[in-house]
């Protein structure tokens, strides 16, 4: 099992629509991201007539012996939101930027400093390793999700101007519930469910952006089983349909991830895949916009204007490792991503009909 490619499927995932094309700030789509995998705080889904989820569950087929040392390594992953804010840097008055080049701030009129306000997202990860399978089988484990708040300050530049970056994060928490259930013949049905608990949030209501940051974004977990294997729910032995079709899995759906063949690791995802999803090897890196393809955003990128150009480099780090890499293809990089026959087949008379 390569689990570096395994964690690139997985990234691809928790970063599914993080950035939207055009990639800028002042852009309205990016202004409704964090869209897939939100888990929200129960309170704030209660008092809202439960409409948003404030719980993920997965519930997947493992093939092993409650008697022997059958084990799970579980990852539970997902993006705690942070608020940033680019201030006029103490002491620093409109008239101490006139020198900056225009062309190096935004079209925010006459205005010399524009305060910002951008969500950026921190990975979170709940790591659980050797769980016996006997021992969940016996006894569910409830594993506990805290993230405090914090507040980081720092000096640095905002369109060219000197400003104080300010990061605000706000605290929060919830909890893993981990069981299993022998179905006889060593089969049994693992469940995972991943509950958010933050406190007093029932009275945000009608603020979807400011209940973000309370929530867990692009949740997903990774499941790992030895001395055993998972069942496939996309195309389960015949003898093994029925009790595949009674998984319950609310909010994600679990596909076998690495080589064609391979049983031992499961991606709960909540974006729909097949079972073995890959990276294309002709991506040159992510682009984080969701349902395009490299060819028309790298296309779209470089049709951007010098000023949308700098508006992207001064956003997000992740936006401007985005263009970099796109200014600096290669002729050949750039024609790699134009197509590709993976494989071929005979065309039979049903294909010409």
């Amino acid at each position: 099992m390569n689990m570096e490619r395994v964690k690139e499927i997985a990234n691809a995932v928790l970063y599914e629509g993080y950035l939207l094309y055009p990639y800028r700030h002042s852009a309205i789509k990016n202004r409704q991201r964090w869209t897939i995998g939100v888990v929200y705080p129960r309170e704030y889904s209660e008092a809202n007539g439960g409409i948003e989820p404030w719980t993920m569950q997965t519930e997947c087929l493992v093939l092993g012996q409650e008697d022997a040392n059958t084990s799970l390594d579980i990852n539970v992953r997902f993006l705690h939101l942070l608020m940033r804010k680019a201030m006029p840097l103490q002491g620093t008055t409109p008239a101490m930027n006139d020198a900056v080049d225009d062309a190096a701030r935004p079209n925010h009129g006459s205005v010399a400093f524009t305060p910002d306000a951008w969500e950026e997202g921190v990975e979170r990860e709940v790591t659980l390793t050797n769980i016996s399978l006997r021992e969940l089988v016996a006894q569910p484990r409830d594993v506990e999700i805290a993230f405090p708040a914090a507040r980081m300050v720092e000096q640095g530049e905002h369109y060219g101007m000197a400003a104080e970056i300010v990061r605000e994060q706000q605290s929060i928490a919830g909890c893993v519930i981990l069981s299993a259930t022998s179905l006889g013949a060593n089969l049994f049905k693992l469940r995972v469910q991943i509950e958010n608990w933050t406190p007093g949030t029932g009275i945000i209501t009608n603020l979807h952006q400011a209940i973000l940051l309370h929530s867990f974004v692009s949740t997903h977990a990774l499941l790992r089983v030895q001395h055993g294997t998972f069942v496939s729910l996309l195309e389960p032995p015949e003898s093994l349909q029925h009790v595949a079709q009674q998984c319950q899995n609310q909010h994600t759906w679990p596909v076998l991830v690495g080589e064609e063949g391979e049983c031992d690791t499961v991606l709960s995802s909540p974006i729909i895949l097949y079972d073995y999803p890959q990276i294309a090897p002709e991506s040159a890196g992510p682009l984080f916009d969701g349902t395009e393809i490299d060819e028309i955003l790298t296309l779209r990128i470089m049709t951007l204007t010098d000023e949308e150009k700098q508006e992207m480099r001064q956003g997000d780090e992740r936006a401007r490792e985005i263009l970099e890499r796109t200014e600096n293809l290669s002729p050949e990089q750039f024609m790699k991503l134009h197509g590709v026959i993976r494989s071929l087949r005979p065309v039979g008379e049903t294909d010409m009909m």
